[in-house]
């Protein structure tokens, strides 16, 4: 299993982006499927998740309100819609999956499957 991720670029201060990741390989169910992210010199950070089961998000709380996690589509693909950035945002995104249950989806460690990182700039 492969995880994609895309969309990341430049914004501007107060600009958007929106962020897809999306699975490929063998058929893949996974229980969720997180952002995390990481900054030069700062350790890697819980963003969202989305879980299947019910449907539920979380989020960490720097991106309550301007950040929307969200399936498309199909069960292996999730988007995070960006909105209101700012220059703190700006780091590598990571897209991550689990498959297994009862696991806590804001811990990095949590998630099997990994994507290649997306980098997210924001100038002021």
């Amino acid at each position: 299993v492969q995880l994609q991720a895309s969309g990341g670029g430049s914004a501007r201060a107060g600009g958007s982006l929106r962020l897809s990741c999306a699975a490929s390989g063998r058929p893949f169910s996974p229980t969720a499927m997180a952002w995390f992210r990481q900054a030069p010199g700062k350790e890697r950070e819980f963003v969202a998740a989305f879980t299947w089961s019910g449907s539920r998000t979380n989020y960490a709380d720097f991106a309550k309100g301007r950040f929307t996690i969200s399936r498309a589509g199909a069960r292996n693909t999730v988007t995070l819609q960006m909105n209101s950035l700012n220059p703190d945002d700006a780091a590598v995104y990571y897209c991550a999956a689990v498959i297994r249950r009862g696991v806590s989806v804001t811990d990095a460690g949590d998630y099997s499957y990994w994507g290649q990182g997306t980098l997210v700039t924001v100038s002021s």
